[in-house]
């Protein structure tokens, strides 16, 4: 099988143009000084409050920006030194992450059911939620259009952002619409949330005090990720386009283009790349932003509706036909798939897999999990070189696993449930409560090597 790498042809994204009021980043030519690449950003006189707007729609196309790496030369690089350049960063890379790849499946226990805490706060069902890198928070948000930010060691809410009514949009501060999607910062500076709006907003994650709001998607925003360690955010949408805007400087960026139906999910971590799930048009999809291309990827049967990065590496995706499967970057296919992950639903003869709603991945390790709506949440075994998925062991959860998250230490997972599906209302649990669901991951002995890696 060959790599996407040597695809017949590279699909190019396209460029948004700056539309009225639309603050743009740009890089410095090759000419200017020291050759350097620094940001600059035309902006509104007012720091906060305002709002940033993107247009893909204008007349004339955006000259591509130029990248130079920090060193100075006295000579263009070719796009032959460039590859062998980028390559040599890529096994760099590699070599780190190998380091740093945590084996801890093996020691994982199921929790008690008295040892799960549930945090109740929302009135609607649970659509999305974070939690802050220090493990000390978690941010989540509902369907009634509220944010609340909670302490985890105490399970108190520390912070609530009510949502506003229809028509309000004027006057109330926050989102007016089903909040679809969230994401923080590495440092737990930024909190940025999107809704069915078609709104994107920043928050101070620290206050909660809102800052800007970024329009410009033409679709309900359905993804968000902050590159690691750096403000730039990437967000997806129904519109099927990727944008990315740089948070500190309260600007748009660029849009991509490539899926050929709504992006249901967006993910990324410390390359200047993401990944996102392209729902009905059934793809996988990395978008590499330095190189301006896109790798497209193929494997499951129904719509692809959830997507998780577990390394720079590889990812694991959820789709509505039942499936989980894990991807590699290198393959076009999925290394593998686990058919009717949550079982089956219905009637003798008319059954239907449980869709899968959400997945996560433990970052750098061979832990990933799913979730549905058969009142399990499933933990599960990466295999060798991400080749095969085995059940570790299922926590009992009722109603439909909206979120999933695992904290960076490894310590805890969180739900995020509700009693209807975070994008519609095709069923209705009753017997489920709206909730943040802590799940201890429990150790069977402490590993030495796992310690002296994670300190």
């Amino acid at each position: 099988m060959s790599s996407p790498f040597f695809m017949k042809k590279k699909e190019k994204p396209k460029f948004a143009i700056k539309g009225k009021n639309t603050a743009v980043v740009k890089r410095k030519a090759d000419g200017d000084s020291g050759g350097k690449s620094k940001l600059r950003a035309k902006k509104p006189n007012s720091k906060h409050n305002e709002e940033i707007s993107s247009d893909s729609e204008t007349e004339s196309p955006v000259v591509p920006r130029k990248r130079q790496s920090n060193e100075e030369v006295d000579y263009e690089e070719t796009p032959q030194e460039k590859k062998l350049r980028l390559a040599k960063l890529y096994l760099e890379q590699l070599k780190e992450e190998g380091k740093l790849q945590r084996l801890i499946a093996k020691d994982l226990m199921p929790p008690d059911a008295s040892e799960i805490r549930v945090l109740r706060g929302h009135k609607l069902p649970i659509t999305c939620l974070v939690i802050s890198s220090d493990d000390k928070f978690i941010f989540s948000a509902a369907k009634d259009c509220s944010i609340i930010k909670w302490d985890v060691v105490a399970g108190k809410k520390l912070h609530t952002i009510p949502g506003g009514r229809k028509g309000t949009e004027d006057r109330h501060v926050g989102h007016t619409a089903h909040i679809l999607c969230m994401a923080i910062s590495s440092d737990g500076k930024y909190l940025a949330t999107g809704d069915v709006n078609k709104l994107i907003m920043i928050w101070e994650a620290e206050t909660c005090k809102h800052l800007y709001k970024f329009t410009g998607h033409k679709g309900p925003v359905s993804g968000l990720s902050f590159r690691k360690g750096t403000h730039d955010l990437y967000s997806a949408s129904h519109d099927r386009s990727i944008k990315v805007w740089n948070v500190d400087e309260n600007a748009y960026v660029e849009t991509l283009f490539g899926h050929q139906d709504a992006i249901t999910g967006l993910d990324s971590l410390s390359r200047e790349c993401c990944v996102t799930a392209g729902g009905r048009d059934r793809s996988v999809r990395v978008w590499k932003i330095a190189e301006e291309s896109q790798l497209v990827f193929h494997g499951h049967e129904g719509s692809i509706d959830c997507i998780q990065l577990i390394n720079e590496e590889h990812m694991i995706t959820g789709a509505d036909d039942g499936s989980v499967s894990l991807w590699s970057v290198n393959k076009k296919k999925p290394l593998c798939t686990v058919k009717q992950a949550h079982g089956r639903h219905g009637d003798a003869g008319l059954e239907q897999p449980h869709w899968v709603a959400s997945v996560a991945a433990l970052q750098n390790s061979d832990t990933v999990a799913s979730g549905s709506h058969n009142s399990q949440v499933q933990v599960w075994k990466c295999g060798q070189n991400y080749r095969g998925l085995q059940p570790l062991f299922s926590v009992p959860v009722s109603g439909f696993i909206n979120s999933l998250k695992f904290s960076s230490s490894g310590q805890f997972l969180v739900a995020g449930v509700g009693q209807e599906h975070r994008l519609g209302r095709w069923w209705r649990l009753k017997e489920a409560k709206n909730g943040i669901y802590v799940i201890p991951l429990k150790r069977k002995s402490p590993n030495p090597e796992e310690a002296k890696m994670t300190e």
